[in-house]
């Protein structure tokens, strides 16, 4: 069923319908999560909004800001596979932004190996829906640009870890069945949104650049959650993704 979901027919629901014209305002955008992330930009640069998502619960701007004389764009993302693409498909159109920074928290499936790093996904396991309908079907999903951020995370000094990721859209279902079946397979950590925007990205002609922070940890023993806020909203991801966008 899953090879049924990715079809090369001409779509019939298309951007332009629903926006107008394709904008050309700015080259790279940042995906963020966190909410407190997304309010200190507001209140610590100069944000001008560029454009808006439209929704029926609710519209989101897309702002930009200058950092070291360039001008980047950001929005706040929903959260979860299908969202997270929609949003990024859409910024892509308002903005004409072909270069994207995404980061957040996940997971961690090695607290070994992802404590005191940051996450760089090489793969992701393909857990959620999305991803099929921009790609045909497999396990795994490559993200093409982890060796190059990988480069610019040794050049700007940032720990991290590479490795395997598990994109998930049901985080209740993180069973220890699935957990120790992604162990098993090299993963390191489990999210909700990559294998889609990847997919999306990578239909799309768009480029995507991934950093995870670790926060709560999976384990045959228990689920440990102390990590999570830090991991969710902690400022040091921010300017990472910042200078990741002046580099690409």
């Amino acid at each position: 069923m899953l090879s049924d979901f990715y079809d090369e027919t001409e779509p019939i629901v298309n951007p332009e319908a629903l926006n107008g014209k394709q904008k050309h305002l700015i080259d790279k955008c940042l995906i963020l999560f966190s909410i407190e992330l997304y309010n200190h930009f507001l209140s610590h640069f100069e944000c001008e909004q560029i454009a808006v998502v439209k929704a029926c619960n609710g519209d989101v701007p897309i702002h930009s800001l200058e950092y070291k004389g360039e001008r980047i764009a950001f929005y706040l993302s929903p959260t979860g596979s299908a969202m997270a693409s929609a949003f990024c498909s859409e910024a892509n159109w308002l903005t004409g932004a072909m270069k994207f920074v995404m980061f957040g928290s996940c997971g961690s499936l090695d607290q070994e190996k992802t404590k005191g790093h940051f996450i760089i996904p090489t793969e992701s396991y393909r857990g959620e829906g999305c991803s099929y309908y921009y790609a045909p079907a497999a396990d795994y999903i490559r993200i093409k640009t982890a060796d190059r951020l990988s480069e610019i995370f040794t050049e700007i000094g940032v720990p991290f870890v590479k490795g395997r990721n598990w994109t998930t859209d049901a985080m209740m279902r993180e069973t220890k069945g699935l957990v120790a079946r992604r162990k098993e397979e090299g993963c390191i950590s489990v999210e909700m949104e990559l294998a889609g925007v990847q997919a999306l990205c990578d239909f799309c002609g768009l480029t995507l650049y991934d950093f995870l922070e670790a926060g709560d940890v999976l384990s045959e023993s228990g689920y440990e959650v102390e990590g999570l806020n830090d991991a969710n909203h902690s400022l040091n991801k921010l300017f990472v993704a910042l200078e990741v966008a002046l580099r690409i």
